[in-house]
């Protein structure tokens, strides 16, 4: 047997859906303007770099991770106002996270698969975690205007009695935060049928509201509810850090099957000490906010712009009438972005664009008229 033989036949060890599956692909971004996925552009001040670089220098990096995550944890639900008798849960970023909870509800295929729900068009790590743990996923559609369908959540719901429910708040990539009781109706939707509901947040320092307050509020009523972060927009995409919280009775048991020390010493302590230093990334956050709307304003004036969204993350949804060209247009001329258009039906010729520093923002807004 020829070493092409054997090798032919240990590929088909591997589940012919892997095989047929694309890879995530991240585009090629040397020397080019990166406004495809949603960055902070801001870089720590040189005197921090070296504090930090001193400190990362000095960990024992020839031992497992320890006690340092318990510290990580607490200054994490106090950063973000964790409810009473909430705990963390640490992901290697919140992509883990989604895998994780994704394994954790799975169903033996004897007993029915589980169910993932969310709307669609929506993060595309929830199908994709859906297909790889073994769970039918179900899309609902969201509203030509990227509103939540109640009814048509409610039903699914209603019907399908999915484990997990992911509402992602805001929305990627549509940017959307939906208004708070048509939310909550969904999750008292779940409560009827036993379900999670993970309130993905990912957004949130860019955000004017977060779900946390209702889970203070009304502990209750969001029992069932976990929120899920990531440290990736607050400005650390590099350390792939992500976080849930959530009643100690189901973090507790979402805990088992994490991986042992899944998150090294070196991103617990960069957690650390840009938690040391929250007020610097708040200030960071208020910028790129200040740039949205100036950003938006300048993108509903180009001619050849179909349509804008409105936004509450650091990005923007935008149509025009060849995304494909547009893009490839834009690229080169020196600048990434999203063309998001076969997500879903429903983002037909849209482009998602990162909001940057006001010079970015130009240079971007730039290329793109040159490019329509």
């Amino acid at each position: 047997m020829t070493v092409p033989d054997t090798q032919s036949k240990a590929l088909q060890r591997i589940r012919a859906d892997v095989r047929a599956m694309q890879g995530y692909h991240v585009q090629a971004s040397q020397g080019l303007l990166k406004m495809d996925t949603m960055e902070n552009p801001y870089r720590l001040p040189s005197e921090l770099q070296k504090q930090l670089g001193e400190r990362l220098g000095a960990l024992e990096i020839n031992r497992y991770p320890g006690e340092r995550q318990e510290v990580l944890k607490n200054m994490l639900a106090s950063y973000a106002g964790a409810p009473a008798g909430s705990v963390v849960l640490l992901g290697n970023g919140s992509d883990e996270l989604i895998t994780l909870l994704a394994l954790a509800t799975a169903q033996p295929a004897q007993g029915g698969r589980a169910t993932m729900l969310a709307p669609m068009p929506g993060f595309v790590m929830y199908p994709l975690s859906a297909k790889l743990q073994g769970l039918d996923f179900i899309g609902v559609d969201l509203t030509a205007d990227f509103d939540l369908d109640v009814p048509a959540m409610q039903a699914a719901i209603a019907t399908r009695q999915p484990a997990i429910t992911y509402l992602a708040y805001p929305n990627n990539p549509t940017a959307t935060l939906w208004d708070e009781d048509k939310v909550q109706a969904v999750i008292d939707a779940v409560a009827q049928v036993g379900g999670l509901v993970v309130m993905d947040e990912a957004y949130q320092p860019f955000a004017c509201r977060s779900w946390i307050t209702r889970m203070q509020a009304e502990p209750q009523r969001n029992a069932h509810v976990l929120l899920m972060r990531t440290l990736s927009k607050f400005g650390l995409a590099g350390a792939r850090l992500g976080y849930l919280i959530g009643p100690a009775a189901i973090v507790n048991e979402l805990d088992k099957v994490r991986p042992p020390y899944n998150v090294s010493v070196l991103n617990c302590e960069a957690a650390i000490f840009a938690l040391e230093h929250e007020a610097l990334y708040a200030e960071q956050a208020a910028a790129i906010r200040a740039e949205r709307q100036p950003l938006i304003d300048a993108l509903v004036a180009i001619a050849g712009v179909e349509k804008v969204w409105p936004s509450e993350a650091n990005m923007v949804l935008l149509r025009v009438r060849d995304a494909g060209r547009v893009q490839a247009e834009m690229k080169a001329r020196g600048v990434l972005v999203k063309n998001v258009s076969a997500m879903h039906p429903l983002l037909n010729n849209c482009l998602r664009l990162t909001v940057g520093t006001r010079e970015e923002n130009a240079q971007m807004l730039a290329a793109l008229k040159e490019s329509l």
